[in-house]
């Protein structure tokens, strides 16, 4: 089975764990051609997400890989399941990994190599089962034993009691099983006293879906703060705690009943976590927590966070030998940013219908990743004055983006980055950072500008943590893309707060005085570069608490790659931005540059550009134009769009797409497009 096929797994009668699964387990795969045409691209992450060569025993020392297991049956027809493996299947995968010369070792093991105490075995692999059902105890572990293997059994508490009387079925979470499907407490107590078997915390009752979003979106109950449709409001971030610690601490309990130990691993439901739910955990004793992104566990990745791969029915001797020999390499992004404000309608039907266009036109582009806009801009001013999330700050235009991104991520498998300005907000008129707008110096301030908030007031600062740490608490997302806004050019910023600022860096307080020195103007510059950069990782380190795997992506201008002396106008680095974030969106939009007379020559001097350096290629985004906005808005011809993608991708550019894409109107043609966009078309090689 090739990587791609772990996708089509997800499409099953499970939706919440098929949908979620497909996000962490396919998280940086390459898929191998004879699948991919199926399924749609999977969401890319940079080179940290697989290790350095292509076989195990290039590995970094002390690393191991995580195999997730759930049902064992002795035929799939007895209950087929995706998630349900076959004994005689199980066995043969045991010996294989015996017989490649795999170790299979216990997480005492691996914590012993960490503490530097003994180091691991150079391929070294931790077995798991979730859900607690009784078939790894009659299939599995027999197995287990023979081998002499050990396991992370996952158990979740609400699926182990006994039923009332006329009680319903367990749903697990779309079948209906009965508390007989699920180990008894002897059978529990017996693994246990084999000394090869831990038991794990799966939650108490986590593993069905919470209503997350006036639409009624289920979405996983540990990242998640749950929406009371009677009521019309989100728990608080309070009860939200309260609730993860409640089930987390009963599910301790519970064990610790059957097994005379709590537990010190939590499974999580869906592979879903956060800062907040880690913290719990391990405040509760549970600090190793397992989750369902793909890759391999190196010495640097997190106690909280470890790395598994799910492990579907269909799997062959040669896909897990793949899967294990050849960790997974991040795959190019091709995405279209994505403008919510054509998917709001205050008609809630018609606004449904727009987004069911958009999805269907995700799907059929066959890109991984949307940058979806965050923020209402109705008039195309680049100013927010309000947000499509809920928020302490800004009025909320409607409460859309947490169930677009839902739906484009479990419908499409694409990554959602949300787009958002840095600075570029209207607060309103009695807000503390109102008014406190980015000032140039005397009769410097070019027109048509956008309008935007100086970063070094505090109160100004406050405003946008506000509103970032409400988009992490409210949205699911896999990525930031900070907007083209963020910008200061060389005559701005004059606020107090600013000039305040540069003399705290050894400049003068006075702009002109700046400018008349080269040496100290081209300190300042690099010095607002840097103060920028800082502000948006503090931003993304705030919207991590929510979201522990997600990127960052920056919009930048092409002028700075083009020209390096440009940095001074605009206050942005393209080697700063390679640097600091996952990926940098270069807007190589060749008729805002006024390069649309030869945009083959101007765009493969990008790539050269870009080429130099060493994750040039691997980190940028070329983003091209889809609308001509100096034309009256002109849409730019598909096949136009289509020629340049080609030509980006000959020059070798890995990552491209295009803005913006007008899905009511059908513009650009996806027939156009798409064979030049889609993965589907140029997978790579596997």
């Amino acid at each position: 089975m090739a990587a791609a096929t772990f996708m089509a797994v997800r499409r099953s009668k499970r939706p919440l764990l098929a949908a979620l699964a497909a996000a962490a387990l396919l998280v940086g795969v390459r898929p191998a051609p004879r699948a991919v045409a199926a399924s749609p691209g999977p969401v890319p992450r940079p080179a940290s997400t697989g290790t350095p060569g292509n076989s195990a025993d290039a590995w970094v020392p002390d690393s191991f890989v995580v195999l997730c297991f759930h049902d064992v049956r002795d035929e799939l027809r007895e209950r087929p399941d995706p998630y349900t493996i076959e004994v005689r299947q199980l066995a043969r995968e045991f010996a294989w990994l015996r017989s490649a010369g795999f170790q299979v070792v216990s997480l005492d093991r691996i914590i012993a190599a960490r503490n530097a105490h003994e180091p691991l075995p150079a391929r070294a692999v931790v077995l798991s089962f979730d859900d607690g059902l009784e078939s790894v105890y009659t299939r599995a572990f027999p197995l287990l034993k023979a081998f002499n293997y050990p396991a992370i059994v996952g158990l979740v508490g609400a699926w182990l009691e006994e039923p009332a009387a006329g009680a319903a079925p367990v749903h697990y979470p779309d079948d209906k099983l009965t508390r007989e499907d699920f180990l008894r407490p002897d059978q529990i107590r017996e693994m246990q006293r084999s000394g090869l078997i831990e038991f794990a915390s799966h939650s108490y009752a986590m593993h069905e879906g919470i209503v997350a979003n006036p639409q009624g979106n289920l979405e996983p109950p540990a990242v998640s703060r749950a929406f009371d449709v009677a009521a019309g409001r989100y728990e608080s971030d309070a009860a939200y705690a309260a609730r993860l610690r409640e089930d987390l601490d009963k599910s301790g309990a519970g064990i610790a009943r059957l097994t005379g130990m709590r537990p010190r691993i939590i499974i999580w439901p869906y592979g879903a976590h956060n800062h907040t739910a880690d913290g719990i955990a391990s405040e509760l004793g549970m600090p190793y927590g397992l989750t369902l992104e793909l890759g391999v566990n190196t010495p640097d990745v997190a106690w909280s966070g470890l790395r598994r791969a799910l492990i579907p029915h269909d799997v062959t001797i040669a896909d897990l030998s793949r899967l294990l020999e050849r960790p997974p390499r991040p795959e190019p992004m091709r995405v279209v940013q994505i403008d919510l404000d054509y998917v709001y309608d205050p008609d809630p039907a018609q606004q449904e219908k727009n987004l069911s266009r958009l999805l269907d036109r995700v799907k059929a582009l066959g890109i991984n990743t949307v940058f979806l806009q965050a923020y209402a801009d109705p008039q195309g001013t680049g100013t927010a004055a309000a947000l499509y999330f809920p928020n302490r700050r800004l009025p909320v235009r409607a409460d859309l983006f947490n169930r677009v991104s839902w739906q484009l991520r479990t419908r499409t498998g694409a990554a959602v980055y949300a787009w958002l300005p840095l600075l570029a907000f209207d607060p309103p008129d009695d807000d503390p950072a109102n008014g406190h707008r980015v000032t140039a110096m005397p009769a410097a301030q070019p027109a048509g500008r956008v309008r935007r908030l100086s970063p070094f007031d505090p109160d100004v600062r406050a405003l946008i943590r506000d509103i970032y740490a409400d988009l992490s608490a409210h949205a699911p997302l896999q990525g930031l893309l900070f907007s083209d806004d963020a910008t200061l050019n060389d005559f701005e910023d004059a606020t107090p707060s600013a000039l305040a600022q540069y003399r705290q860096w050894d400049l003068p307080g006075d702009i002109a005085a700046i400018r008349a020195d080269p040496a100290l103007a081209a300190r300042w510059a690099e010095r607002k570069i840097g103060y920028l950069t800082d502000f948006s990782l503090e931003l993304a380190a705030l919207v991590r608490a929510d979201h522990d795997d997600m990127r960052t992506a920056r919009n930048l201008f092409a002028g700075v790659l083009e020209d390096p002396t440009s940095r001074q106008w605009f206050g942005q680095s393209y080697d700063n931005a390679l640097a600091s974030y996952d990926y940098v969106v270069l807007m190589a939009m060749p008729w805002l540059e006024d390069k649309g007379r030869r945009p083959d020559r101007w765009l493969e001097g990008l790539i050269a550009r870009a080429a130099v350096r060493p994750t040039g290629l691997s980190k940028t985004v070329f983003e091209l134009q889809a609308v001509d906005w100096a034309q009256r808005n002109r849409p730019v011809p598909g096949a136009t769009l289509a020629a340049e993608m080609n030509l980006l991708r000959h020059g070798g550019a890995l990552n491209f797409g295009y803005y913006p894409d007008d899905f009511r109107a059908g513009m650009p043609a996806v027939e156009a497009v798409r064979s030049a966009l889609s993965l589907n078309s140029f997978p790579g090689s596997d």
